[in-house]
């Protein structure tokens, strides 16, 4: 219970929607391989939750670890097109192994693959939200990976936690459980200081976070805590609640799922998004840039207004219209994104002007707003 006296864990124990992910380390027993009895564990406490009529979206860790297992390797490669081999090699044993487990339980899984195009389009949004709403109804559980085989540097996500984020924004969960191998977040590193305590409770958005949080040093997986704080705050664009906990305590799931105090609860502080803009918040590339200034940024963030050109002062990069930029201060600081209604070029050559003077600069006009407010979110 927090020290307003509100107990979100009780509140959480009736949430109806998770999204579990859980990382290479633990899965991997530390790269020596898949750790058939613990994803027995974890598949029987999923499965009694889910029998109460929940959904589940299980996101995995562990292809690239399991396949450098299977080759005997023990360092993981430094070249993309290795580490997307081992991926391949490693996804066939890693889906076999979450299929046989939970069919002991009389439950389907159904292998999904993700790359950033599938959330960066429209249409592949939308495309991939259905899917996984439906194999949800059909009480299936999806099993959610980054399509490692096929990505690359620029276009991944980079790790599964930022993964495992979007999905609960893509589904609207109520909950996003990141299960790894440490108990959750501490105060300070607690390898390296005997007094080190657990944070039980705190906004995601809180900016102190950033300063406890610290990088794994497994070399398995890309993620830590910093991604994991991070991925928080993504979930928590669609009201979505995280909880960071320890994979190895005893029914860690199951304590959870009965609102016990286990781990590292990161709330959301913000009401959940429309889908639209979820989508927008969630890209993790941009198209460009448009630096604002000091008067548009504070109509965008005190009136919720559309931006007009006349508050751009540079434009950066090469978009095309209907593509995704960043809305930038002059220091460089993201404050919102959107779809723009010019391409690059045109916005070159209307940038600072009045919308009057558009018709006159271009020889047409489609669209007053550079980002119309329906189409622009404040992150």
């Amino acid at each position: 219970m927090n020290s307003n006296g509100v107990d979100h864990r009780k509140r959480l124990s009736g949430s109806k929607r998770w999204v579990v992910k859980i990382g290479s380390a633990l899965l991997t027993a530390e790269g020596r391989g898949l750790d058939r009895d613990r994803l027995r564990l974890w598949v029987d406490q999923m499965a009694d939750w889910m029998q109460e009529g929940n959904e589940l979206v299980l996101v995995s860790s562990g292809a690239v670890a399991e396949g450098m297992s299977r080759m005997g390797w023990t360092k993981r490669p430094e070249a993309l097109h290795e580490q997307q081999a081992a991926a391949a090699i490693g996804q066939m044993g890693l889906v076999q192994a979450w299929e046989s487990c939970f069919a002991r339980r009389g439950l389907r899984t159904a292998q999904v693959l993700l790359t950033h195009d599938d959330l960066t389009g429209r249409k592949r949004y939308l495309n991939a939200r259905s899917t996984l709403r439906s194999l949800n109804s059909f009480g299936v559980i999806p099993v959610v990976n980054e399509n490692d085989t096929v990505a690359n540097d620029e276009l991944r996500f980079g790790d599964n936690d930022t993964l495992a984020a979007l999905v609960a924004n893509l589904i609207e969960a109520d909950l996003l459980v990141l299960l790894t191998d440490k108990s959750g977040l501490y105060d300070k590193d607690p390898g390296f200081y005997s007094d080190a305590e657990l944070v039980a409770e705190a906004n995601a958005e809180d900016e102190w976070l950033d300063e406890i949080a610290g990088d794994s040093a497994s070399g398995l997986g890309r993620g830590g805590m910093v991604t994991k704080v991070r991925a928080a705050r993504v979930a928590a664009r669609s009201g979505t609640a995280t909880i960071i906990a320890g994979g190895t305590e005893p029914d860690v799931l199951s304590r959870i799922a009965h609102g016990e105090e286990v781990g590292t609860l990161l709330l959301a502080t913000r009401k959940p998004t429309a889908a639209r803009k979820r989508w927008l918040a969630g890209h993790l590339q941009v198209a460009g840039k448009l630096v604002l200034d000091d008067g548009a940024r504070k109509v965008l963030k005190e009136r919720g207004c559309s931006l007009l050109a006349i508050g751009v002062t540079t434009v950066k990069g090469n978009f095309r219209r209907g593509e995704v930029v960043a809305c930038v201060t002059d220091s460089g600081e993201e404050f919102a994104r959107g779809l723009v209604n010019f391409n690059a070029d045109e916005l070159r050559q209307i940038k600072g002007k009045a919308s009057t003077e558009i018709g006159e600069i271009l020889g047409y006009l489609d669209d007053e707003e550079v980002i119309h407010r329906d189409n622009l979110v404040l992150l």
